[in-house]
């Protein structure tokens, strides 16, 4: 079993950037592929990043292209997710997952691939 918990998110106005972190538990988490995903309001989750097991593979949703940037440290355990220029439309509650039993050698951007889920962080910005 593995725990993920998020911090870092916020209200921030518009072109401000903030940094996600979520900590994973377990020993590991260097062989999980890692994403982030979010979701808004009456929406569905939607894929936003990813990054390969030792981080050398990394994908994102064309909307945060050249706006976010997803890493992972994997001697803290801990993927990240920076996110510069935000727009009103980055808001939502943001998780990241972890994709444990893949046999690819880079992550997947769908939901139903990751098997453990943090609880959220809230990322709103105002405009």
């Amino acid at each position: 079993q593995v725990q993920l918990v998020e911090s870092g998110g916020g209200l921030v106005q518009a072109g401000d950037s903030l940094r996600l972190s979520c900590a994973a538990s377990g020993r590991t988490f260097n062989s999980y592929h890692m994403g982030w995903f979010r979701q808004a309001p009456g929406k569905e989750r939607d894929f936003v990043a990813a990054v390969s097991r030792f981080g050398d593979s990394t994908r994102y949703v064309h909307s945060v292209e050249g706006r976010f940037t997803i890493s992972r440290d994997n001697a803290k355990n801990t993927v990240y997710l920076q996110m510069n220029s935000l727009k009103p439309e980055d808001t939502a509650v943001y998780y990241c997952a972890a994709e444990a039993f893949s046999h690819y050698s880079s992550a997947s951007s769908r939901p139903n691939d990751y098997d453990y889920w943090g609880q959220g962080t809230q990322v709103t910005v105002s405009s």
